[in-house]
């Protein structure tokens, strides 16, 4: 089961907030959907929480074969969201590997496709290393050789939380996030030997950047990450990130970026030779109220799209 569907990663990052529906065959577990429960303008909607990648079904593997396979997912899938309490609107992002909607789309649902980019082996660190754009490479030394920072993993979560909050700065931005959360987020990592973070910092103890991961069996996932803008030129983001994949490889088999619909964020993922990996997103809008709010919004951004205007 990932990561971002054990409980103690939901009690870290929705509190109170979350449940789960479940289907047993005798003492075997064999499919469960946690969710996240919100109120919105009065209305109980299903979502992510925050800082978590993916959520939606787990179901325990088939050796059948392929026509019964799938019947059984049909089966499973269409019992668990039955299962899930009334609701006006329902979002969730599921694993990569959970590639057969098909069941839902026969319940009403939608979908729509967003990436990843994923390393998917960390057995040879010499081939992923030769997988990266000569300019990863570039910057990896020359934040190593030039500059003369290095890694460290002894620092506290305040000076990576400090690098964090500098990203929003930036931009004029408040963090998206609680700092609470964040550090419910450390402390359950910790506990459960799933989290890490990396802080490049150079001779003068000046920190340029950090990335954060955490992982489970199958997978390492970068999580946050932090940079100090008056030093982004240092290459320190790009060691950061190799340090963090190669200490991946002594704990799981693979490494996600968790993806970017942003194109400078995805230009920067894919440099490392990672593999562009599709993950659905499944929605359904039961409110009629809701269903109207959504129309009128895509209007809106239809005539400001033809007026040549960003989406206020």
């Amino acid at each position: 089961m990932p990561i971002f569907s054990q409980p103690w990663w939901l009690d870290a990052v929705a509190g109170d907030s979350w449940d789960v529906v479940l289907i047993e065959k005798g003492d075997e577990l064999v499919a469960s959907l946690p969710y996240v429960s919100r109120q919105r303008f009065g209305f109980k909607v299903l979502t992510m929480p925050t800082l978590t990648q993916s959520l939606g079904p787990w179901m325990r593997p088939s050796a059948a074969k392929s026509a019964r396979r799938l019947a059984q997912e049909k089966d499973l899938l269409q019992a668990l969201y039955n299962l899930l309490p009334k609701h006006a609107d329902y979002r969730q992002n599921w694993h990569y590997e959970r590639t057969n909607w098909l069941p839902l789309f026969w319940l009403g649902y939608e979908q729509t496709t967003s990436y990843t980019y994923r390393i998917n082996a960390l057995n040879d660190l010499g081939r992923v290393w030769d997988g990266f754009d000569t300019n990863i490479r570039t910057d990896v030394r020359k934040a190593q050789d030039k500059v003369g920072v290095k890694v460290r993993t002894d620092l506290s979560i305040e000076d990576f939380l400090a690098l964090n909050k500098k990203v929003f700065a930036r931009q004029g931005m408040a963090l998206p996030y609680s700092e609470d959360v964040l550090k419910r987020i450390h402390q359950a990592a910790i506990e459960n030997n799933s989290g890490k973070f990396f802080i490049a910092e150079d001779e003068q103890g000046r920190h340029h950047a950090g990335v954060y991961i955490v992982w489970d069996k199958n997978s390492a996932y970068y999580l946050f990450g932090g940079g100090d803008p008056e030093l982004r030129n240092s290459g320190a983001t790009s060691l950061c990130m190799w340090e963090a994949i190669q200490f991946a490889a002594t704990v799981t088999q693979s490494f996600d970026f968790e993806g970017s619909m942003i194109e400078p964020i995805e230009r920067f993922f894919r440099a490392f030779g990672a593999t562009q990996t599709p993950y659905f997103t499944i929605m359904k809008t039961n409110s009629r109220v809701l269903k109207l709010y959504r129309l009128l919004q895509g209007a809106q951004g239809l005539l400001s799209f033809g007026r040549g205007k960003p989406n206020p």
